[in-house]
């Protein structure tokens, strides 16, 4: 049943449209009735409809701004007008909204059942519509994967209408950086890259995520001069193909403030390579942890780079984390990722230190059997193989230490059951607002004392300790979340900004927006 949602402000006319048409009958069931626009957005909320039958004129909201509100998120919701009014500026701002009609007062039950038959038929239409290019892309994907032989692969590429006919390719996948697409979607990309001018063909097609695939086809006649230009790293006029990708990305950034990541294929003849080709360039897409968002990275220019092989000193950074030395642990980390920060080198060497040290982290806990509810060790890899930047590596390898000395510290009894108490609460509880003096009343004991025995066990005054749980909490949401700064001060327990900014430079040497920035370069 399709649900359909009336929006009406005189209560008579609300409940003549309730009783003036057999609902189920057209498969439709009424799941909201209400009096304005406002009272409306507060009810699609809760539950969504799949058609609205509203007035034009009613107090707080009105029903073309409740259409405008509604289709800012929803442009399939389809879309019935009442009105007792006829005029033209009211009728074309009802085309310009995709209203499926347009009914005068008083209501001609026939017509009204004739608009919601078109809406019906509509919804249907754009599910089937939905559905078929579901399984185009589901086909398509197939096809990269390399799932069909070659007689198969043939007879796609018909079906796509590609040809070789002499020509020459290259492929290429864009990563798109979500997180900075500016009100953008997708597709408004994809159209901004077929409206590009090129030489030859441009094919475009959406892969899963945030990821397109495009293939530039060179036609036979121009492949000889284009092919010595690209050999010869030549401008002219028109660029080359491998010019042409990094002035897309560029004007991307420019015209419409799009990030995006772009791995490029060499030259290729046979479209029956493409599974393959597109294998190799979306495996360079690994690179993204290294150069980041904003770079182009030809596949010729990886050939020289090779992996090395890291040295880490296992026994000497478990030593450091059985000491709970936490700096002293994050800077034997920093250093095994700055010292290979080198530009020929594999971005396999930077998954390679991740996954070693979070091995060497897994053997620390088995060990010494420390107990507590640690990831399991195919989660933290996981993670690693997803990051996007080294930034979020690295964060999430100081959290994992720092769990693991926070379980040391649980472990070992030289914390008082009253110190104990507080840790937990303030790992617990660290976003209320908490001192020394209410954790002293709430124990039963002397604020001084309290404050002496906690410093001499944990190593620290107890806001100090209560700032350090916060910032780390802070930072973790800076690097994996769009939340601004102030909210997220305020997530973490600090009511003063300016005051939070101070905290966190102490912490970590770098101020909050300074470190998002960083994530974002």
């Amino acid at each position: 049943m399709r649900k359909v949602m009336l929006v009406e402000d005189e209560e008579f006319i609300l409940l003549g449209l309730e009783n003036i048409i057999d609902w189920e009958a057209l498969g439709l069931t009424i799941v909201h009735k209400a009096h304005n626009g406002m009272e409306a957005l507060e009810m699609l909320k809760k539950e969504k409809a799949d058609i609205i039958v509203t007035d034009v004129s009613m107090p707080l909201m009105g029903g073309l701004e409740l259409i405008e509100q509604v289709r800012r998120s929803d442009r399939a919701m389809r879309f019935v007008i009442l009105s007792g009014y006829s005029e033209f500026e009211y009728v074309r701002a009802a085309v310009r909204l995709d209203v499926e009609d347009y009914i005068l007062k008083p209501i001609n039950e026939e017509e009204l059942v004739k608009a919601l038959t078109n809406c019906i038929q509509k919804l249907n239409q754009m599910e089937e519509e939905q559905d078929s290019m579901i399984d185009r892309k589901v086909e398509f994907l197939s096809f990269l994967g390399g799932e069909q032989g070659e007689a198969e692969r043939e007879q796609y590429l018909e079906k796509l209408g590609l040809k070789d006919a002499g020509s020459v390719f290259r492929a290429a996948v864009m990563k798109i950086d979500l997180s900075r697409l500016a009100g953008y979607k997708i597709t408004d990309v994809t159209h901004f890259i077929l409206e590009r001018k090129v030489r030859g063909m441009l094919k475009v097609w959406h892969l899963q995520g945030s990821s397109l695939l495009l293939l530039l086809c060179l036609p036979g006649e121009e492949t000889k001069p284009v092919l010595q230009k690209e050999a010869q790293s030549d401008t002219g006029e028109m660029p080359t193909s491998g010019e042409w990708f990094s002035d897309l990305q560029n004007d991307l950034e420019i015209e419409l403030g799009v990030y995006s990541f772009v791995t490029v294929s060499g030259f290729f003849s046979d479209l029956r390579r493409l599974p393959e080709v597109y294998g190799s360039v979306e495996k360079m897409q690994r690179y993204l942890l290294i150069e980041g968002y904003g770079s182009c990275m030809d596949e010729r220019k990886l050939l020289n780079r090779a992996g090395t092989d890291v040295v880490i000193d296992k026994e000497k950074f478990a030593g450091l984390i059985m000491k709970k030395d936490l700096a002293a642990a994050g800077a034997y980390v920093e250093d095994l990722f700055i010292n290979n920060m080198k530009e020929e080198v594999s971005v396999d060497v930077f998954y390679q230190i991740a996954a070693r040290i979070a091995l060497i982290l897994r053997e620390i806990c088995l060990e010494y059997k420390l107990q507590g509810e640690g990831r399991q060790l195919y989660d933290v890899i996981d993670e690693i193989w997803q990051a996007e930047d080294i930034v979020s590596i690295k964060t999430m390898l100081l959290s994992e230490i720092t769990e693991i000395i926070s379980r040391i510290n649980m472990e070992n009894m030289q914390y008082t059951p009253v110190v104990r108490q507080i840790m937990a609460e303030v790992k617990n509880n660290y976003q209320n607002d908490m001192n020394l003096k209410t954790l002293a009343y709430k124990y039963h004991m002397n604020t001084s004392y309290l404050g002496q025995i906690f410093q001499k066990e944990v190593g620290c005054p107890f806001s100090q300790y209560l700032n350090s749980v916060r910032n780390d909490i802070a930072k973790r949401l800076i690097l994996t979340t769009n939340l601004r700064i102030n909210d997220i001060a305020r997530e973490v327990g600090y009511s003063d900004t300016s005051y939070f900014y101070r905290k966190f430079k102490q912490s970590y040497g770098v101020s909050p927006a300074a470190l998002r920035e960083m994530k974002n370069y």
